[in-house]
């Protein structure tokens, strides 16, 4: 079946080109757009950034250089192109960059355009928060953030009120000796899963479509999880949150917010808002990288993982998910359908540290994951992990038994912090030292103890 959708206005059934094309390459090659450009083909710099808006109406900025052209069947894709002809006015976004002198050599200002163009039509105020999340995805060697800014909070646009037609829906899209496919039920993965055991479970493949964009690898046959909808779920009980593996980050935000801020301020350092539309907390954990943002956090949370294979549903812990270096405890006919996450009590302290070089797109080199209950200041249970520390996300059992029984002071702070020696022997690697890895570890402690302190001001190195 062809892959249909929309760009620019124009609906598109294509047939014809490789399920592993990039939609960049697509665009650039295949529709002569060259408005596109392609800079890191990772997803750090937004030169390749184009809209996409969501069956339901949502319009969201994405990384071209990460997505595969079947990744767009149902979806309407706006190019720099698409928002103005040659003889008809500059669209706002555009005419605010002009008059704001906010393009110099400009070669990264159409994805600026589209992260901006993007973010008008979600409807969100314009401040300078969220201005800068809207476009931290975006690099500008030459012009200056300054200008950029100006032009984003200048912008008076009212948002475009359209959904775009139902598109009938590609299940399977296959040329030559590749094939992509895109289930849309729960009991259909898991058979495509049994009867292609080699093929690729693909999310949001910010990870997955670097193989493509990068190195230029042939997938030979993917299966989407992107269009499953027991994979999409977001659900709330009593006692939990279900989030399902195919949940964006973007999507997850919300709840994450309500139950976890702190998760949730980790959560919103991964990548980029474009890296975020296309991402998922599902495909984060089975990567099972030892410095992934979100499993210590649902390891400290008592999360649990929901699989689901031919013999049906089974539960695994968070912290016997991990069990060797980018190993999972799935077994090779199963995938994971969800996360429950208990509600934290609202006595317990939850906190997650990320350490990396830039506060914005960068790799960990340490995530630090705390939930602390502490009553009558006594610390009454612990729950401690880390990341960068080992070849899996672990929890830091020594760390914990300094902690639990004891009085929530300083000292204990201090005393929990060295305990972690007797948890970890990191690595040393390009992104940080052993010493640097442990040290870190350690101060955490200290900034945790800090942190709950109501009394105590915490001096933030970067102001918004």
């Amino acid at each position: 079946m062809p892959v249909r959708f929309q760009l620019n206005g124009i609906l598109i059934e294509e047939s014809e080109v490789p399920p592993s094309m990039t939609v960049l390459d697509y665009l650039r090659e295949s529709e002569g757009l060259k408005g596109t450009k392609e800079g890191c083909a990772e997803g750090d710099c937004g030169a390749c950034t184009i809209a996409v808006q969501l069956p339901q109406g949502n319009v969201e900025a994405v990384n071209s250089c990460l997505m595969l052209v079947p990744q767009l069947d149902g979806l309407s894709v706006t190019t720099v192109e698409g928002l103005s002809q040659p003889d008809s006015p500059l669209h706002p976004v555009q005419r605010a960059f002009v008059d704001n002198h906010a393009a110099q050599c400009g070669f990264c200002t159409p994805g600026f355009v589209m992260a901006l163009f993007a973010f008008e039509q979600s409807g969100e105020a314009a401040t300078a928060e969220t201005v800068h999340e809207a476009i931290a995805g975006n690099l500008c060697r030459c012009t200056g953030y300054r200008p950029i800014v100006d032009a984003a909070m200048s912008v008076d646009c009212v948002p475009e009120k359209h959904v775009p037609p139902a598109l009938e829906h590609s299940s399977h899209y296959t040329d030559g000796d590749e094939d992509f496919f895109a289930p849309t039920t729960l009991t259909e993965l898991v058979k495509l899963r049994l009867e292609h055991p080699n093929a690729y479970v693909y999310a949001g493949g910010t990870d997955l479509g670097m193989r493509a964009s990068k190195d230029r690898e042939s997938y030979g046959r993917v299966i989407s999880t992107s269009h499953v909808s027991e994979l999409k779920r977001v659900e709330q009980s009593d006692g939990s949150v279900t989030l399902g593996a195919a949940v964006t980050y973007t999507d997850a935000l919300p709840v994450l917010d309500e139950i976890a801020p702190s998760f949730a301020e980790l959560v919103r350092r991964i990548g980029s808002r474009q890296i975020r539309n296309l991402g998922t907390i599902g495909g984060n954990v089975c990567n099972a990288s030892p410095i992934g943002d979100t499993p210590p956090c649902l390891i400290a949370l008592n999360a649990v993982m929901i699989v689901h294979g031919p013999k049906g549903q089974r539960e695994i812990p968070a912290e016997e998910f991990f069990i060797d270096y980018r190993k999972t405890a799935l077994n090779p006919d199963e995938i994971l359908e969800a996360l429950r996450i208990p509600l934290p009590q609202p006595d317990m302290l939850f906190r997650a540290y990320k350490i990396s070089k830039r506060f914005d797109q960068d790799i960990s080199a340490v995530v630090g994951a705390f939930a602390l209950e502490v009553e009558d200041g006594m610390v009454k249970s612990a729950r401690v992990a880390f990341g960068g520390m080992a070849a899996t996300p672990a929890r830091a059992n020594a760390c914990e038994n300094a902690l639990i029984g004891k009085p929530w002071v300083f000292e204990t702070a201090i005393a929990a912090g060295t305990a972690i020696s007797g948890d970890f022997t990191p690595l040393t690697d390009f992104r940080a030292s052993e010493d640097y890895r442990m040290r870190v570890a350690s101060n955490l402690l200290r900034r945790l103890y800090h942190d709950s302190d109501e009394n105590d001001f915490v001096t933030e190195v970067m102001s918004l």
